[in-house]
């Protein structure tokens, strides 16, 4: 991995947004074991692209989202590639929660009484973030949520599974293309903690090695052939080298 451009601790609760340059790494890390990071992607030169949940579960033949796969925007490119996955498993259908639900399950947030210990629930968070970019509410698509894992039982109810990202499990994603990430820390909505859960994220970013031919990413399914050529036409067009193949 090549040295650290920077870190940055990113607290319980709370959200943030940066544009990562397409050749950089996100290396996020869960300090203390049971963090949920519910992140959304955007072009930044064309905002009306965005991530996009069905196409990147469907061109992938998977329910779950793990290292060797990417993440697909509505327009067939590829935002990024999870390179590195120690939990085996991203949620990608579960969404976050709302007023309402933190409301019923941790009880009201009161910022006057509380400060910064206020609970704060992930679709204000992350409709707070988007609208610094001129977005709303209809902008807010499926989000994933990393270092969280939703599956199915016998009998096809989702099911959160409890104690999944252990302390200093890492997640890396590689950017094949500009992207504005807009992530929260707020719980995962079906968290069934009794009191509010607090987790914090650490962040660094990297500088990629360039992809291989023999790249897991770009080789684990045809489709993602098929993506990564979308970019290299793209990034052609746009005058933007893809450090790619």
């Amino acid at each position: 991995m090549a040295d650290t451009i920077f870190t940055d601790v990113i607290p319980p609760a709370a959200h943030w947004s940066m544009v990562v340059p397409q050749g950089h790494t996100l290396v996020l890390t869960d300090p203390d074991g049971g963090a949920n990071l519910s992140m959304l992607f955007y072009n930044p030169n064309n905002l009306l692209e965005r991530y996009n949940a069905p196409d990147t579960l469907k061109c992938q033949h998977t329910f779950k989202l793990t290292q060797g796969h990417c993440l697909y925007s509505d327009m067939g490119r590829v935002f990024c590639s999870i390179t590195r996955d120690d939990t085996g498993w991203i949620d990608s259908v579960a969404g976050v929660a709302n007023k309402a639900k933190v409301a019923s399950k941790w009880g009201k947030r009161d910022y006057q009484t509380d400060r910064n210990s206020w609970k704060q629930n992930g679709y204000d968070a992350l409709l707070v973030e988007v609208a610094k970019y001129g977005l709303g509410k209809k902008d807010l698509a499926a989000n994933l949520n990393l270092f969280s894992k939703v599956h199915t039982d016998a009998e096809g109810n989702l099911q959160f599974a409890t104690g999944h990202s252990k302390a200093g499990n890492v997640i890396e994603l590689r950017f094949e293309m500009d992207t504005l990430v807009v992530f929260t820390t707020c719980p995962h909505p079906m968290n069934p903690a009794t009191e509010y859960p607090r987790h914090s994220v650490q962040l660094s970013m990297v500088k990629s090695a360039a992809v291989a031919d023999d790249d897991t990413c770009l080789n684990s399914r045809p489709e993602n052939g098929r993506g990564f050529e979308n970019n290299r036409r793209y990034l052609a067009h746009s005058g933007h080298s893809t450090g790619c193949c």
